[in-house]
């Protein structure tokens, strides 16, 4: 079992049978629409109320999100405990040093995002392309 809250995880054996009560959770798509300070604000598309998240519960996942981008947000009692990104992000590349060489051999080379953050890209991608990032992994997946 994982609490969403701490984000610890726990290991319980349960016999067979004993019922469990179920956690009311729901889930809202909104969309990033700025960073104020430290926090992250998003906005519901239909009713214009808007959510925010500290940077600390955004966390390693801000490198990949980028303004006007639809999130999922979980839900617990009313407060937001966890939220998902796209699994694909298309982001634009800010800085890559020129291409060395043949493509053909597969060379890659680090690249810099809009978001800051940095991946491996091939050697034939150019400041001004937009990418496709898995943002599970922060892994490069094609051209966009």
């Amino acid at each position: 079992m994982r609490n969403y809250i701490t984000g610890n995880t726990v290991e319980k054996t349960f016999r067979a049978g004993s019922t469990i009560q179920e956690a009311s959770i729901s889930k809202e798509t909104k969309q990033f629409t700025y960073k104020d300070g430290s926090q992250f604000v998003f906005m519901d598309l239909t009713s214009f109320e808007e959510s925010r998240l500290n940077e600390s519960d955004v966390g390693d996942r801000q490198k990949w999100l980028k303004e006007g981008m639809d999130c999922t947000l979980l839900y617990w009692n009313g407060r937001i405990i966890d939220f998902d990104l796209p699994i694909t992000v298309r982001l634009t590349v800010t800085e890559a040093d020129p291409g060395q060489g043949d493509s053909a051999q597969g060379g890659t080379k680090p690249a810099t995002l809009e978001t800051g953050a940095v991946v491996n890209v091939p050697s034939f991608v150019d400041v001004g392309d937009d990418v496709l990032i898995d943002s599970r992994t922060g892994q490069y997946m094609s051209r966009a």
